[in-house]
């Protein structure tokens, strides 16, 4: 293992093309790292947004061998970049290197770094686990033929089932076709607006209600990078949208991040066959694997071939700060994962929520409120 003898701070904007450079290489060194949430081309669309984006590059011997990109706020507390929307965290870094945690925090000014979705590889991080969970991951191989005949080969149990719906969609409202990179501004818009209202049906919060995001997702849309592309992927029925996704892309990953669909059209299983299409496109695309991300979901179960395994944590040197926020974080993190982990927990919860998101868009009151 080698040691990293210095660390320099930068803003996304500041990084050269040489610095740039040596991240992709460190990407490319290392299948942990290939997942296109840990592009720099992610971090500089973040920092486009957020006053408090920062990267922390470790050198050895002069050369640029590793890079943590995260937020820093006003009282020196860090966050992996993108908390909340990033589905794959980690210091990226060339083949052997190491470094010391505490002495990494105070070269960023931070008391306490927090992260959600850690790649298992980070060992320096690794006292300051609070949890593992399972990332459901789908292993692709090119296809051939039709789609049809690669359904049936890959997922025999989900074939009949799926294909029927899609005779009965395309008999009911048009030709059913898909289009895995589509470019037109108003999909994604449409997109937005979809996921928008399932969340509040859900009672989720609504993360396209914080204009950062919108337009974040705006400009990540427009990234057509090697080691990060935006792909906004649609199901047509005729020429109407019936369901939509858009998530990023390296070479070889490709991260399922935001899927909708219009609910007018839910008999169908829209969602399912939104995933079934873009695994098999993304697979004739080059791309290996589809991460679809941390959380128990059904159709993740159906879809998956193995599990990798990323961490929640906070990583700390001694100072008040970070022991106030664990005291306030921590709870709330445990909480939130023992609903998540039990089903029966889990099931009267998401009824809860959704009352509460019928109320909030049945009730003006409640809606105005929540603008």
């Amino acid at each position: 293992m080698r040691s990293t003898s210095a660390i320099t701070i930068h803003r996304p904007e500041e990084l050269n093309e040489s610095l740039r450079r040596a991240w992709h290489r460190a990407m490319d060194e290392s299948p942990d790292y290939a997942n296109p949430f840990l592009a720099p081309e992610f971090t500089l669309g973040v920092g486009r947004y957020r006053g408090g984006a920062r990267v922390a590059v470790l050198h050895e011997n002069g050369e640029a061998v590793g890079f943590l990109p995260y937020e820093r706020n006003a009282y020196g507390v860090g966050r992996a970049i993108g908390l909340g929307l990033s589905d794959c965290q980690a210091l990226v870094h060339r083949p052997g290197v190491t470094w010391d945690s505490r002495r990494l925090l105070r070269a960023c000014g931070l008391s306490v770094f927090e992260f959600d979705h850690l790649v298992a590889e980070q060992q320096p991080f690794g006292p300051y686990v609070t949890g593992t969970f399972a990332s459901p991951v789908l292993d692709l191989k090119p296809g051939e033929g039709d789609y049809p005949g690669w359904l049936r080969a890959t997922y025999p149990g989900l074939a009949k089932t799926t294909l029927k719906k899609e005779r009965r969609l395309a008999r009911d409202a048009g030709e059913v076709r898909f289009v895995y990179d589509e470019r037109d501004p108003r999909m994604l818009r449409t997109l937005m607006r979809w996921k928008s209202a399932q969340y509040r049906r859900t009672g989720r919060m609504d993360r396209f209600a914080k204009p950062w995001i919108v337009d974040l997702v705006d400009h990540l849309f427009q990234v057509r990078e090697e080691h990060f592309t935006g792909i906004l992927s649609v199901v047509y029925a005729g020429d109407r949208p019936v369901a939509a996704h858009f998530g990023p892309r390296s070479r070889t990953v490709f991260a399922a991040w935001f899927t909708a669909y219009d609910p007018g059209f839910g008999y169908y299983s829209p969602g399912l066959m939104m995933h079934l299409r873009l695994a098999e496109a993304a697979g004739r695309d080059g791309v290996t694997l589809m991460d679809m991300g941390r959380g128990a979901k059904e159709y993740k179960d159906w879809l998956k071939t193995r599990e990798l395994r990323v961490a929640e944590g906070f990583a700390a040197r001694p100072h008040p700060v970070a022991a106030a926020h664990r005291m306030w974080r921590r709870p709330v993190r445990g909480l939130r994962n023992t609903v998540l982990a039990h089903p029966r927990l889990r099931e009267p919860a998401d009824r809860l929520l959704k009352t509460v998101g019928t109320l909030r868009t049945s009730s003006p009151g409640v809606g105005a409120r929540a603008r």
